[in-house]
C-alpha cells in the first residue's frame, strides 16, 4: 500500500460480498476474468477493497440484473464511466438499450401481477360463494 492510502475506507472481501449482494466466489471470479480492475492486497495476501471498487461491482450487479453478458460487460467496465455518461456515447447508447428492455419487462410484469391479483381475487369469490352455497346444498 501507497503512503496515504491508510486512510481510506478499506473492506474486506467478506464485507464486500455482505454490502453488495455478491457473493465471495462471484467477486474472486470477477477478479479473474478481469472483469474488476487489480484489487489491493494486504501483506498477507487479503484482498482490500475502496469505495471506487465496490461502485464498480454495483455497476456489475446492475449491469447484470439487465441480461448483458460478462464478456459484453468488460468492455463497459474499462471505460471512464465515472466521468459523465455523455462523453461515452457507446456506454449512454447501451445503457438506454438496456433501460428500454428493462422498461419493457417491468410492463410485462405488471401485465402478469394484474393477471394474478385477478386470479386471486376470483378464487377469493369463488371461494366465498361456495361456502355460502354449500349449506344450501344440504337442505
Amino acid at each position: 500500500m501507497k503512503a496515504g492510502d491508510d486512510v481510506l475506507e478499506s473492506f474486506s472481501i467478506k464485507q464486500v460480498s455482505q454490502k453488495i449482494g455478491l457473493t465471495e466466489d462471484a467477486i474472486r471470479y470477477y477478479e479473474k476474468i478481469g472483469l474488476l480492475p487489480p484489487i489491493k492486497r494486504k501483506d498477507n495476501g487479503h484482498r482490500l477493497f475502496d469505495l471506487e471498487d465496490i461502485e464498480v461491482m454495483e455497476l456489475i450487479t446492475c449491469l447484470k440484473k439487465t441480461g448483458m453478458p460478462l464478456e459484453e460487460m468488460k468492455a463497459y467496465i474499462q471505460l471512464p464511466f465515472k466521468e459523465n455518461i455523455s462523453a461515452v456515447p457507446e456506454l449512454k447508447a447501451t445503457f438506454q438499450e438496456y433501460r428500454q428492455k428493462i422498461t419493457a419487462q417491468i410492463s410485462d410484469l405488471q401485465r402478469i401481477l394484474q393477471f394474478i391479483d385477478f386470479k386471486l381475487d376470483n378464487d377469493q369469490s369463488l371461494l366465498k360463494s361456495e361456502k355460502t352455497e354449500t349449506p344450501r346444498q344440504f337442505l
